[in-house]
């Protein structure tokens, strides 16, 4: 019997990474179409009542026409695709979490949400310490100054430089598949690593109140929940030593960015950087973008080839399940299949 898949891919994951892993995953059985959508040359944003995806309900409605197992990374599984999407069986979401998914309506309508937890780890986890180390060096601001011509040697004024990696304290707010990576990176570099994270036992961990009073970099990686939302505010950030550098390449919603901007302009920070923003792509006027000593990069921790790669291969494996009825690994809705 042939299954009818729509590989919905963009312009990282690619269609043609996603049907060469579902052709290696299931060699024979497969009729798959393809729709390109516009991420992330044009952004990703709330469509109907999902959060992040790319605005293209119209097209996928028409393109999930007798479908019964679409993969895609942004397209919105919406109440209104689904009242249309009659057929579809599986909706497999190449991202850490379907956030571009209505699991609620979804699994109303009979169809299993998959998702691809780890993904991007690798990437991000590099990217953290790139940023960390972009923001402790101010390479950003030398590199911009020396593009214009400017030779500023007061950069080597010792209240103008920061601190080494190497004999510092990092704390780490989040110890999965991201966090633990950073970790392992940075002792790399002979720093001293704490970590917060009230789901995991490690001889590293303290409460978080020790761990802002002990560290000089401060690295944000926990999941956004209510109990973490705007979890590192104007009195966590004055807990840290004077000096320290804080970094958030996880979710946006876990800092307070208007205490970061008090604390990066009264100088009690040394530097910050940050991959994700409170709201996406930054709106003019932000003081973001006039704060000093802060370095930014626009959503793109988890971007690398070997993430693409990863996101198909996940999803691919999820289809292989499906063809083969064995249980999905990464399933989102698993109230779906209860008794």
């Amino acid at each position: 019997m042939t299954v009818r898949v729509l590989a919905a891919g963009d312009h990282f994951v690619l269609n043609r990474l996603l049907v060469a892993a579902m052709r290696r995953e299931v060699p024979s059985g497969l009729a798959v179409g393809e729709l390109t959508l516009p991420w992330p040359v044009v952004p990703f944003g709330p469509v109907g009542e999902v959060r992040e995806a790319s605005d293209v309900e119209d097209s996928l409605i028409e393109a999930l026409r007798g479908v019964e197992v679409c993969v895609t990374q942004m397209a919105p599984l919406t109440e209104r695709v689904l009242a249309e999407a009659r057929d579809l069986r599986l909706f497999c979401v190449t991202r850490g979490g379907p956030v571009n998914a209505n699991l609620a309506a979804a699994t109303k309508a009979g169809v299993a949400v998959t998702f691809a937890p780890g993904r991007n780890a690798v990437a991000t986890a590099e990217h953290t310490v790139a940023l960390l180390l972009a923001a402790t060096r101010r390479i950003p601001q030398t590199h911009a100054d020396l593009a214009a011509g400017v030779w500023r040697g007061d950069y080597y004024v010792y209240d103008n430089v920061g601190p080494e990696l190497e004999g510092s304290t990092v704390g780490l707010v989040g110890y999965g598949a991201i966090g633990s990576r950073v970790a392992r990176i940075l002792r790399g570099f002979g720093a001293e690593v704490l970590v917060h994270d009230p789901y995991v036992e490690l001889e590293e961990s303290v409460e978080l109140p020790e761990l802002l009073a002990r560290s000089r970099f401060l690295s944000l990686h926990a999941r956004a929940t209510p109990e973490t939302d705007a979890m590192i505010g104007a009195a966590e950030l004055a807990a840290l030593p004077r000096g320290s550098v804080v970094v958030n390449s996880a979710r946006g919603s876990l800092l307070d960015y208007d205490a970061l901007c008090d604390a990066l302009e009264s100088g009690h920070l040394f530097g910050a950087a940050l991959d994700v923003f409170p709201e996406e792509p930054i709106p003019a006027g932000s003081r973001l973008l006039t704060t000093p000593n802060l370095v930014m990069t626009p959503h793109l921790a988890g971007g690398s080839k070997q993430t693409a790669a990863n996101a198909a291969r996940i999803a691919a494996e999820e289809v292989g399940r499906y063809t083969r009825g064995e249980p999905l690994a990464h399933l989102a809705n698993p109230e779906l299949f209860s008794p």
